[in-house]
């Protein structure tokens, strides 16, 4: 049986990435602050889909997380979508700590942190608008007649309204119910059949996970500065060695025969779409062209090509 093999979640991709690159790579720091903020949003959006346990709302409704739609070339991602006959509400969650501050003037979006350092942000309150837009042009294709708003959720426990947008909710992650039912009550009460289940499953239908550019041409690092092995997930360094049919860390002594799995994830998450033989065997750090051979074609991949000229890509 032919094993999967997807892309790696941004947290974790970062994780590994940094683990390849030396101390001192010029990127290093940069891509820590990416992975704190990639953490601190993960961790964000966890507290919201546990208070919205507390959501009750006697009509039907439903609740769609992460969603990932598409119309043409324009790609957007939802951090929450709430439907019900009244209205389809999108949730936007921000994990941004400090003093907030909305200039109504400049359209431009601040915080202010704890050692009162001022930083200038991309404004959530143009993101949700945007989000707006393409789910009312997303519904009007499909001929869903149903209005869209949205919520903008700031979910760090220590962040401060200094001031707050104008023209769109906005809240703490603790008040978050009340302001969800209260747009809820500002649309009419009278509104025509909608069959909810039918949009839910249209959605989901439609998913379509963003294509990430690969981190080493996202973030203009050279792949060659990334340093070769596969990961031990006890040590966490890149110490496993090839050991006939297995892997086992020169470090600790740990045996995963599968430990090559992880490797062919980064590959593709952060070097190209496509692997071969000999590429792997370079990544890796082994020498045996029949090995590689036969580990990739353990993997559920679409091989083009034959023989020496073979290349391996995940499939869609």
């Amino acid at each position: 049986m032919t094993k999967k093999i997807s892309p790696l979640t941004q947290a974790d991709a970062l994780t590994l990435l940094l683990t390849r690159l030396g101390y001192h790579h010029p990127q290093r720091q940069f891509l820590e602050r990416e992975l704190h903020w990639t953490t601190a949003g993960k961790r964000g959006e966890s507290r919201i889909q546990k208070k919205f346990n507390e959501f009750y709302f006697e009509e039907e409704f439903h609740i769609l997380w992460d969603v990932n739609l598409k119309i043409d070339n324009w790609p957007v991602q939802m951090d929450g979508l709430l439907l019900t006959k009244y209205c389809a509400i999108i949730i936007e969650s921000k994990n941004i700590s400090g003093q907030l501050h909305f200039d109504e003037q400049t359209d431009e979006f601040s915080r202010v942190n704890s050692t009162g350092e001022k930083t200038v942000m991309d404004n959530p309150k143009v993101q949700l608008n945007k989000h707006i837009r393409f789910l009312t042009q997303f519904f009007k294709l499909k001929k869903i007649n149903l209005p869209v708003t949205g919520l903008i959720v700031f979910t760090a426990k220590d962040c401060e309204f200094i001031s707050k947008p104008r023209g769109v909710a906005s809240c703490k992650t603790y008040q978050m119910i009340e302001y969800l039912l209260k747009i809820l009550l500002a649309f009419p009460q009278e509104a025509e059949t909608i069959k909810l289940a039918k949009i839910k499953k249209l959605i989901l239908t439609n998913q379509t996970p963003y294509k990430h550019p690969t981190l080493c041409a996202h973030y203009f690092i050279d792949p060659k500065d990334l340093q070769t092995g596969v990961y031990c997930r006890i040590c966490k360094t890149l110490t496993m060695q090839r050991d006939k049919r297995s892997w086992i860390c020169s470090s600790c002594g740990v045996g995963d025969a599968y430990a090559h799995l992880l490797a062919i994830q980064e590959y593709f998450t952060f070097v190209e779409t496509a692997i071969t033989n000999r590429k792997l065997r370079k990544f890796c750090g082994f020498e045996s062209r029949a090995v590689a051979t036969r580990l990739l074609r353990q993997l559920d991949l679409e091989q083009i090509g034959e023989y020496k000229a073979s290349s391996y890509y995940l499939r869609e």
